[in-house]
């Protein structure tokens, strides 16, 4: 119990810290947000007005203490590139991007576990070379590539998937379906290799425990004890990088989200960053920031709590 309030302590200071180092640096970067966001009508008149309206006269802790408050009850300001509240604008584009990674994670997690027992089952034969050939591939080649290939050889050969945009559910669901596949599995071609890496190496060291010789030695059916012992560690094993996983799937998500011109939330975080709309930045990542943060945490209390378990069971 004490190492998880610890962790969601870390947590909250980890969301924090992270708020006002992103609301520092954009502080640094040169250039006036006000004047970028009036463009040719920025007369120094103009500006001293928006800038005491958006309370941006004001010293740069006063500023970021006026947004942590606002913030904190679920107001991240408004975006001077679009006029609207940045909670309005991210609750629109959010379900986009949460549909793209769940359907990335739904493409990923069960190839990857199928994949990564089947290799270590069969250690250094022709499917166990081809899986670590995959996953060496999945290294390597970066999302952007991976994705503008798609776009290119399958999106724009094959009609049934649209080469941009994104259909919403509401008006089909087929159409939603096929706009998100190729995004996902753009994003799911990275998270494979991991994945595959993770459960090959648990089941190899599962299955040279001494618990496993002694299955054989009791006559258990090969079977019953893989399922009973290596598999269950294997598919507990991911759980220790989901964290990091999301965080790269994120981080895909901005640039899949732009090549695929989706909808999202990723595409407009890059889309705030081009145009140097302050609030937006500080709200998108601010949100990202606290949700990977979360997720995290949840993984960490899980796998304690599995180990705990797990601890107690073998006993």
């Amino acid at each position: 119990m004490k190492e998880i309030i610890r962790r969601i302590a870390s947590s909250i200071v980890l969301i924090i810290v992270v708020s006002f180092v992103t609301f520092f640096m954009l502080m640094l970067i040169p250039g006036d947000a006000v004047e970028i966001s009036l463009g040719t009508e920025a007369t120094p008149e103009r500006v001293t007005e928006l800038r005491a309206a958006l309370g941006m006269d004001a010293p740069w802790y006063t500023q970021y203490m006026s947004w942590f408050t606002h913030a904190l009850a679920g107001d991240f300001g408004v975006s001077f590139t679009y006029g609207e509240n940045v909670t309005t604008l991210l609750l629109s584009r959010l379900p986009v991007t949460l549909s793209l990674m769940l359907m990335a994670i739904v493409i990923a997690v069960p190839l990857a576990l199928t994949i990564g027992v089947i290799a270590a089952l069969k250690q250094n034969k022709t499917f166990d070379i081809i899986a670590r050939t995959l996953m060496q591939m999945g290294d390597a080649m970066p999302q952007f590539w991976i994705a503008l290939i798609f776009l290119v050889y399958i999106a724009a050969q094959i009609e049934i998937f649209p080469i941009s945009g994104f259909t919403p559910f509401s008006e089909s669901v087929y159409g939603g379906v096929m706009s998100l596949f190729l995004p996902a599995v753009v994003l799911a071609f990275g998270m494979i290799a991991t994945l595959i890496r993770i459960v090959r190496s648990s089941m190899l060291h599962s299955l040279k425990q001494d618990y496993m010789l002694m299955t054989r030695v009791s006559g258990v059916h090969p079977v019953r004890a893989i399922i009973k012992y290596p598999l269950r560690d294997a598919l507990i094993a991911p759980l220790t990088v989901i964290g990091i996983q999301i965080s790269g799937l994120i981080s895909g998500v901005i640039v899949v989200e732009s090549i695929f011109s989706l909808p999202g939330v990723g595409r407009l975080l890059f889309s705030a960053v081009l145009k140097r709309d302050l609030f937006l930045i500080l709200g998108l990542v601010s949100f990202i920031v606290t949700s990977v943060i979360i997720i995290t945490l949840i993984t960490d209390i899980l796998y304690i709590l599995l180990n705990k378990k797990m601890r107690r069971n073998e006993s």
